[in-house]
């Protein structure tokens, strides 16, 4: 990947920078000889012993939330790049948290850039491929689709493949690329908003800005405590302490995963790189795998011998199959380096180093129940 060359040292603000993602990209702009700065409000379900010890000494660490407008002057004070990563992601139904946290922060950041006039030269949002709701399908007759969510009823009967609407036959995933958006659920449409409120304002006010739509990133440092992110610590955790992974559905919804390291390079692609300015990116994987598959190739990593359990539950709002094309990011000279094996292996090997192994699935399980997220279908196979 070609690199450009920069006449003076830069500062950039990580917002959410002690967490998985935001920390490999403090590392790579180090790597890169820019001053990093991170804001980041160390939650408790994510940080519960505070700033993570992976976190460089070289970083400047402001504690805040980016709600809090105090936190982003603080933070923004002779800033010239700005990732902002700092994100909520969650499966129970506090709409509103979602919006405040993903899309007014990213409002509060354009709207204090304008009113001080401040001289940031690039900004770079987190998206997620969650904006493409249930992804893009083919009928060999009817041609291609973007269905609909799938009805409650029909996950209750069992029944997880989308149909052509036209002559009822099941429909097959292909990846899709950035150009149809759908967002369904609370964290697809906060990222959205946040998508637009960047690249419009951004576009309207002559501030640089570009949107990468994430796959499954996955890797070191994914936290040990958060129940509600990350398919392969939740396996890891599991199988580790000795319990079968459990798989909903039948197992076969395909997922592409990225490394965190490949996540990192490609933000440095998009500041780095005026073409792409104002425009969106996915960053997926090199293949899509099914859940299923995921599943056991962890659990041959573990070693434990329990093989994956499917008790024929769904969560409402998960999509069936999401696979994302990257090719526009490739084009750009991007490219995923580490296949599902390599990253399976290097975070169970991580796992393994913790000083605690925690495993709260089975509490986050019964409050997905509580709040009707994780349900059970009456008919599976």
């Amino acid at each position: 990947m070609a690199r450009i060359r920069r006449a003076a040292v830069s500062r950039v603000l990580v917002t959410g920078g002690a967490g998985f993602i935001g920390s490999h990209t403090c590392d790579a702009l180090l790597a890169r000889n820019y001053e990093v700065r991170v804001l980041d409000c160390l939650q408790p379900r994510v940080h519960p012993r505070g700033r993570p010890s992976y976190l460089s000494a070289q970083v400047e660490f402001v504690q805040g939330d980016v709600r809090d407008r105090s936190a982003w002057e603080r933070a923004l004070e002779g800033v010239r790049h700005v990732f902002h990563l700092a994100a909520y992601q969650d499966y129970l139904p506090d709409f509103s948290t979602f919006i405040a946290v993903n899309a007014c922060s990213t409002a509060l950041l354009f709207e204090l850039i304008v009113e001080k006039r401040l001289a940031i030269e690039k900004v770079v949002l987190a998206s997620s491929q969650a904006v493409y709701g249930e992804g893009q399908y083919v009928c060999a007759e009817h041609g291609v689709f973007h269905p609909d969510p799938r009805p409650l009823k029909q996950l209750q009967c069992g029944n997880w493949e989308h149909a052509c609407r036209r002559c009822g036959r099941s429909l097959a995933p292909v990846p899709f690329d950035e150009s149809v958006v759908r967002p369904h659920t609370a964290y697809g449409i906060s990222k959205y908003a946040a998508e637009l409120v960047g690249i419009e304002l951004g576009r309207r006010y002559a501030i640089p800005t570009v949107a990468l739509r994430y796959s499954i990133v996955q890797g070191p440092r994914n936290s040990l405590y958060n129940a509600y992110s990350g398919i392969c610590r939740t396996f890891t955790q599991r199988l580790l302490n000795r319990k079968p992974p459990v798989v909903y559905e039948d197992g076969r919804q395909l997922r592409d995963y990225v490394h965190v390291r490949d996540v990192a390079a490609a933000h440095l692609l998009a500041l780095e790189r005026p073409e792409c300015n104002f425009e969106v990116f996915n960053v997926g994987g090199t293949q899509g795998v099914t859940v299923l598959e995921f599943a056991h190739i962890v659990a041959a990593r573990c070693g434990t011998g329990l093989a994956p359990v499917l008790r024929g539950e769904f969560r409402v709002g998960d999509a069936r199959h999401t696979v994302s094309d990257s090719s526009k990011l490739c084009r750009l000279g991007w490219m995923p380096r580490f296949s599902v094996e390599q990253i399976v292996a290097e975070y169970v090997e991580w796992v393994r180093q913790q000083r605690e192994l925690p495993d709260n699935s089975d509490q986050a399980a019964a409050e997905m129940k509580q709040h009707g997220v994780l349900r059970a279908a009456a008919v599976h196979a």
